[in-house]
């Protein structure tokens, strides 16, 4: 009887991860490829593409790490690119990769594979900030993120955009949130379309969310000059900490299969 248990359980897990989605690519039509990294040479991440943001000031946000370029907090290894939160001591190092000064987009389609860090405490994110601040400081010259996620709330995915006036510091930044399967132990595909008129993302090659451009002013639109991409993982702070960081946690990973811009012809 127990044997029969087993086996049913099995069956039914089995069954479970045949009807979840894999995760696919929506490239809109008219796109091509102008920038990719695809993570195939082991070692540190490729100079010519990605640079780091190090310290340990907290970034605004009340946040633990300390941001690091050593090979131990991101590397390139098995066809991915590894970013690692450690914990040292009472400390924890992670890294934050960005195209800042390598590259940078005004309008196109960014898609990243990427597989989740888990662990209450962790706040891993996929975004984009402008290259130059036209419209002046935080928040007014705009923020895009791609992908958040929190560690205390597992499989929630959020993606939102800051402005002047649209910002969660005043509680009115326009953003979406849903609950995926295992994003932690499977990858998805997180990308966003940006757009003269419009900005939309989506996860798995469905919709996730859309941000029209008012045409009101740069307040609400700041969304016309570069931006460049960063990946990171934070410890802490005022919402990766909301429930505090998991005493246990040694280590937290997020795994980027690629990333990958497009834009039209």
């Amino acid at each position: 009887m127990k044997t029969l248990r087993i086996i049913l359980i099995s069956l039914v897990a089995l069954f479970i991860l045949g009807c979840e989605k894999e995760p696919v690519s929506a490239v809109p039509e008219g796109m091509k490829l102008v920038w990719s990294d695809e993570f195939d040479i082991d070692g540190a991440p490729d100079k010519d593409k990605w640079t780091y943001s190090t310290g340990s000031h907290g970034w605004g946000n009340g946040e633990s790490q300390n941001y690091t370029n050593k090979i131990e907090n991101s590397k390139v290894e098995k066809g991915a690119l590894v970013i690692t939160a450690r914990k040292e001591g009472n400390k924890w190092t992670s890294a934050r990769v960005k195209t800042q000064h390598k590259a940078d987009w005004t309008y196109g389609y960014f898609e990243i594979k990427a597989k989740l860090p888990e662990g209450v405490g962790t706040w891993p994110a996929i975004w984009m900030m402008p290259s130059f601040e036209k419209y002046g400081g935080w928040p007014r010259s705009g923020e895009i993120d791609i992908m958040e996620h929190v560690g205390f709330e597992q499989n929630v995915i959020h993606s939102s955009v800051h402005t002047q006036a649209f910002n969660h510091k005043i509680g009115t930044h326009k953003t979406n949130l849903d609950t995926f399967s295992r994003v932690s132990k499977k990858y998805h595909v997180y990308a966003m379309e940006w757009d003269p008129e419009y900005i939309q993302w989506f996860i798995d090659g469905e919709l996730f969310y859309r941000f029209e451009n008012t045409g009101i002013s740069p307040t609400e639109w700041p969304f016309d000059i570069p931006f460049y991409l960063i990946m990171n993982i934070a410890i802490g702070g005022g919402w990766g900490g909301q429930q505090g960081i998991d005493k246990k946690m040694k280590e937290a990973k997020m795994y980027v299969d690629y990333v990958r811009v497009y834009q039209k012809n």
